[in-house]
């Protein structure tokens, strides 16, 4: 006894941990994992999208840049509107190009010439100036600013100045970059009647220009913009090569890493198919979450990329301190949980096993109660509740003895008086046992019904809220949730469910036999084969053969649907005791003295001798997923319909259950 205490003791204790630990156990690491890939994911797009938006700054500051150039064009040309009237109309080089460097001196530009209406310099009369898709519509008295690439002849050509500025030497190659890029600027001359009768044609060179892009990144990166220790910058490539950057060079960071390239994903991306591209990339010595998009010429050709980035280390570095920080607190919240859990458990685990304890002394005899305990919540109830069906077993127990002894006293007298009649009064004896057995196990099944019923009303809610939340927790997982999660909940589903069988199984074991009956006269053939309907789906799934002999031709007394249950019952019994490709025969015939007989036989494991006395006591099962209530609340059954089972078997080739019902109402 003391060990079948002790493993329910640990069995409940056991459970009720796995009850209220498991869930935090399984939340927990999965919403830290959520919250971790959600604030990477989120974080992530966040830094693209800032990148993303860094750039259209950067373009919309070039592209003002650009305008800004035009604008001081047009202002130095109108401020000097007359001398380019008469240098246009008088051609003397020196005063051209004095008129020229004023010009660009004024405006901020790296060269100014002055073009006729056929594109040739007023400086020289010659038409070496290179020819511009923008030139016609300069001509037709449009200012206009564009990009476009001179190639080192025609920047010599301008000014050989230009052509050596422009040249820049390719990082880790014996080659250099010698092509310019241009901010290509045109802004019509016209006369006093208002016709174009020349153009200004001018130009700033991007090569090394440090100048212009360190403006753009003052522009988009300002003060507050990134975090401490952040560093944005914006670059210019010719075709895939940096012209003008602020990203320090790889080798001397006082210096610039002019003629640098950039990958080969993010060439053919941007130049080869005219998208942006965004992501982090290795940029020349570190990480930036990088922004590139292509540069358009005058022509409409993609001639040179425009970059905005900034260091991707000090978002990271918020990132996992923030991170590390949450981690902190779930740490913190989990422990705390596991404590309440804990405690939790044994406050529920110590009078629930004190309960078993009193309920397996009270089955063998002895007389025992419940302590007061310390609380005021359902077990305290049910500890009351339990007391007091105590109390009232043992006061019907004590009036049932009282009167079987006054009872037994007056057959004994009797006995000694009618010593003739001793074979009648042996069986007046007998009923007498047997009616105080049955008094008493009325008075047991009582007792048991009402604390069945106070258990399953304690335990229902709990076990519904258990598989509420369980269900919850499963929606709420969806896809995260891992095999084995779903694994280790449908198990605690299937441990709640089969609480709530046990719990309906006592319930029919204790429930009373109601006053009427609903006996009738039935086709026991017929109510066999709708048996076999029930069960034949899972008697197949387990590979066992179901054999029918239906011989009976009388009709049985009995209750149909209480008949199916017991019929039920048995057949899966055999099942369970029987391998797979085994076989059951079901029997009915006609018997003597007014019976109908029903056979169930199996040649399964069979029953221990030792067991076979015990069988239909409530509780004992030889199987251990079983609980033991089958076959006692079949045994109930039948003793209400007035009907008789009998069994044999052995071990190790089979067992048959008969069953004896009555063909007419007794």
């Amino acid at each position: 006894m003391l060990e079948r205490w002790s493993k329910r003791r640990t069995s409940l204790r056991y459970r009720l941990l796995v009850l209220t630990l498991f869930p935090l156990l399984l939340v927990l690491p999965g919403v830290i994992g959520l919250a971790y890939l959600w604030s990477q994911e989120v974080g992530y797009r966040q830094l693209l999208m800032k990148a993303n938006t860094d750039l259209a700054v950067a373009h919309e500051a070039f592209l003002n840049s650009q305008q800004s150039y035009l604008m001081n064009l047009s202002l130095a040309a109108s401020h000097h509107h007359r001398a380019i009237l008469q240098a246009l109309a008088i051609t003397t080089p020196a005063s051209i190009k004095t008129l020229e460097d004023t010009l660009k001196n004024e405006a901020g530009l790296d060269f100014v010439r002055l073009l006729d209406l056929s594109g040739c310099e007023q400086r020289n009369n010659q038409c070496q100036y290179p020819n511009s898709p923008s030139m016609p519509q300069a001509f037709k008295g449009q200012p206009l600013s564009a990009i476009e690439i001179f190639s080192a002849r025609q920047l010599n050509n301008i000014d050989p100045i230009l052509a050596q500025r422009a040249r820049i030497p390719m990082v880790d190659s014996d080659i250099s970059e010698q092509r310019g890029m241009l901010i290509h600027l045109f802004e019509p001359i016209r006369d006093d009647h208002g016709e174009v009768i020349g153009a200004l044609a001018a130009g700033v060179l991007m090569n090394g220009n440090f100048a212009l892009v360190d403006q753009i990144r003052n522009t988009v990166y300002g003060p507050g913009s990134l975090p401490e220790g952040g560093i944005g910058t914006v670059t210019l490539f010719l075709d895939d090569v940096r012209i003008s950057t602020n990203v320090p060079h790889p080798n001397s960071p006082e210096r610039r890493a002019l003629g640098t390239k950039v990958s080969t994903e993010v060439h053919q991306q941007v130049l080869g198919q005219g998208q942006r591209w965004l992501d982090r990339a290795f940029v020349v010595n570190d990480w930036y979450i990088s922004a590139y998009e292509p540069v358009i010429d005058a022509s409409g050709k993609r001639v040179g990329m425009l970059y905005a980035g900034f260091l991707e280390s000090p978002f990271l570095d918020s990132f996992y301190y923030w991170l590390e920080l949450l981690l902190w607190l779930f740490a913190v919240v989990l422990i705390g949980c596991a404590i309440i859990a804990v405690r939790g458990a044994r406050s529920i685990s110590k009078p629930l096993e004190h309960m078993t304890e009193v309920m397996d002394r009270v089955r063998d005899g002895q007389h025992q109660t419940l302590p007061h305990y310390q609380s005021s919540d359902e077990i305290q109830e049910l500890a009351l509740h339990f007391n007091a069906m105590l109390s009232q077993l043992d006061t019907q127990h004590h009036a049932i003895q009282s009167a079987a002894d006054q009872f037994e006293e007056k057959v004994n007298q009797r006995t000694a008086q009618l010593k003739h009649r001793t074979d009648e009064l042996q069986q007046h004896i007998a009923l007498l046992n047997r009616t105080r057995e049955q008094l008493i196990e009325q008075g047991k099944l009582a007792a048991l019904g009402e604390l069945t019923a106070g258990i399953a009303h304690e335990i229902n809610n709990p076990t519904a809220v258990i598989l509420g939340y369980m269900d919850l927790l499963l929606d709420e997982l969806g896809d995260q949730a891992t095999p084995e999660m779903r694994h280790d909940a449908e198990l605690i589903i299937a441990q709640v469910d089969r609480i709530r069988t046990i719990i309906n199984d006592l319930l029919k074991l204790a429930r009373p036999v109601p006053e009427t009956l609903t006996y009738q006269t039935i086709d026991l053939n017929e109510v066999i084969r709708k048996t076999q309907t029930l069960v034949k789906h899972e008697l197949q799934r387990r590979g066992i053969h179901l054999t029918l002999d239906l011989n009976a031709q009388r009709p049985a007394y009995a209750d149909a649907p209480q008949l199916q249950q017991v019929l039920i019952n048995l057949v899966m019994n055999a099942a369970n005791a029987t391998e797979e490709k085994g076989g059951i025969i079901v029997r009915s015939h006609d018997s003597a003295h007014g019976w109908v007989k029903l056979t169930i036989r199996d040649n399964g494991s069979g029953i221990d001798p030792q067991h076979l006395n015990r069988i239909f006591d409530p509780f004992f099962s030889t199987s251990h997923s079983g609980t033991g209530l089958g076959l006692a609340i079949s045994h109930r059954l039948l003793s209400q319909m007035n009907a008789q089972i009998k069994v044999r078997s052995r071990l190790g080739r089979g067992s048959v259950f008969f069953i004896w019902l009555s063909t007419e109402k007794k």
